[in-house]
């Protein structure tokens, strides 16, 4: 008798969980993915942040999962050599009113089960972070907020499922899914058609259109776009934690945050969109404008003159407020949609509980023997030490050969990165930080593009900058 086939559809942070988790069990996983690599909807570009867990309320999928899946990042991110820094956070109370909103987020947050919530005065703000705006009245500490990548963590849970066993189908758009007798039976992506047992909807934006195709009534997600301002490294050392104004009906606020790479992120807004717009990452001036002043109340001293990049995000926000995840009136049929903030944090939790719980109990899947939840990193040198870095360089030169001066990434980790799948110029920048520095890739695009080029054995051309249709290379201009 063949194996279960489960496709999950939608290779973001939430989809590449779901198929690592699956491949703990003796099914053949499928991961479709629309686009030409991994992590390039949702997860993308947002604020990176693993929440705490106090921002939601008690009862909720998302305050379960959130707490859950906090939990569960220290050691996914050890197995996966993904970054986490638990940097902690402060929601900060800038008038009386704010007071009781500390309060009230500090009870929910203890309802919820997370561990050391304090309510602390201005004193022992300023020391912590002398850039807070002094007239701060207290704040909310919560030291199990941190900081990670959501990319890295996709690009990584991908590489881990597919060494599992897992296919994944990269530029897979699923235009059909057959239903018979109440059940799924078949899925259709770029004319090709797969039996399966099961399917789970993992796609984002585009969930609710995922969950017509199989006959589910689905509200419309609305698309809420979060616009950012990243400061360069430079000014990394200003701030130590994340810190939060208090929350508004719409969302937690604009936030002022450290990176993982050393730089300091503003924002999001919070503008919802027509659902014809899920696709439009615009930057306005007026959502800008808002970014800055609203970041400057948390830190007057912010020099927006280190400004590197603006870009925007969308989350998908559903009219329940909170996530759908689980088993649906068609059998076989599984959602993890509306995956909006704090979805990061939650995804382990929701991968590990709709597999575990739901999926491998209604298909009878049996424990793998020898799945390996570890998977190494490419190695940076940067991160070395000299004599490490000099003996990585004797073994292969080409690590002693500086490709993005901004972080100090080689030929080598190029290589590797395109060695892993990297096709684009994206692909290489998600998986080694080349081009997400100051010059945000103005001097090593060149260099970058002609490495794919010549890897790839194709014309400099043909090489895109990230989604189909993105070349940055129209012809040669001399022989």
């Amino acid at each position: 008798m063949s194996a279960a086939r489960i496709a999950v559809i939608g290779a973001g942070v939430v989809g590449t969980l779901i198929a690592r988790e699956l491949t703990r069990f003796e099914v053949e996983v499928l991961l479709l993915e629309t686009q030409p690599d991994v992590g390039w909807g949702v997860t993308k570009a947002n604020s990176a942040i693993v929440h705490a867990g106090f921002h939601d309320a008690p009862g909720t999928a998302r305050s379960q999962f959130c707490g859950e899946g906090n939990a569960m990042f220290d050691e996914l991110c050890a197995q996966l050599s993904v970054p986490l820094i638990r940097v902690g956070s402060w929601v900060v109370a800038l008038e009386e009113a704010d007071l009781e909103v500390l309060n009230r987020l500090k009870e929910q947050g203890e309802a919820n089960g997370i561990p050391g919530l304090e309510i602390r005065g201005p004193a022992e703000l300023r020391v912590q972070e002398p850039a807070l705006n002094p007239q701060a009245l207290a704040g909310l500490w919560a030291p199990t907020t941190g900081i990670t990548e959501p990319w890295a963590l996709a690009i990584a849970a991908a590489e881990n499922a597919v060494a599992n066993g897992a296919k994944l189908l990269l530029g897979h758009e699923v235009t059909a899914i057959e239903v018979r007798e109440g059940r799924t039976w078949g899925l259709t992506a770029n004319g090709l058609q797969w039996s399966v047992d099961g399917v789970v909807n993992a796609a984002g934006l585009y969930s609710d259109r995922v969950a017509t195709l199989a006959g589910i009534t689905a509200a419309p997600l609305t698309p809420r776009r979060g616009e950012y301002v990243l400061l360069d490294k430079a000014v990394g050392e200003l701030l130590r934690s994340v810190l939060f104004p208090t929350p508004n009906p719409a969302s937690k606020g604009i936030l002022v945050l450290p990176t993982v790479d050393g730089g300091i992120l503003l924002g999001p807004t919070a503008e919802n969109l027509p659902p014809e717009q899920r696709d439009n990452t615009d930057t306005t001036a007026d959502g800008l404008r808002a970014t800055i002043e609203s970041a400057r109340k948390l830190v007057p001293s912010l020099d927006l003159g280190r400004t590197v990049k603006t870009f925007a995000g969308l989350r998908p926000e559903s009219p329940s407020e909170d996530f759908e995840v689980g088993p649906t009136e068609v059998e076989g049929f599984y959602q993890a949609a509306a995956m909006r903030s704090p979805g990061l944090t939650a995804a382990p939790a929701v991968a590990k509980w709709l597999v575990h719980e739901v999926i491998a109990p209604a298909h009878g899947l049996a424990r793998r023997a020898g799945f390996d939840p570890r998977r190494a990193g490419i190695t940076r040198p940067a991160d070395l030490s000299e004599g490490e870095w000099e003996a990585l360089i004797k073994c292969d030169p080409r690590y002693g050969r500086i490709v993005c001066h901004c972080n100090r990434v080689t030929e080598g980790e190029v290589l590797e990165a395109i060695r892993r799948g990297a096709r684009t110029l994206d692909g290489v920048k998600f998986r080694t930080r080349a081009g997400f520095g100051r010059c945000q890739g103005g001097t090593c695009i060149d260099e970058i593009l002609g490495i794919l080029a010549r890897e790839l054995k194709v014309d400099p051309e043909a090489i895109e900058q990230g989604p189909v249709g993105s070349r940055i290379v129209c012809a040669k201009v001399r022989p």
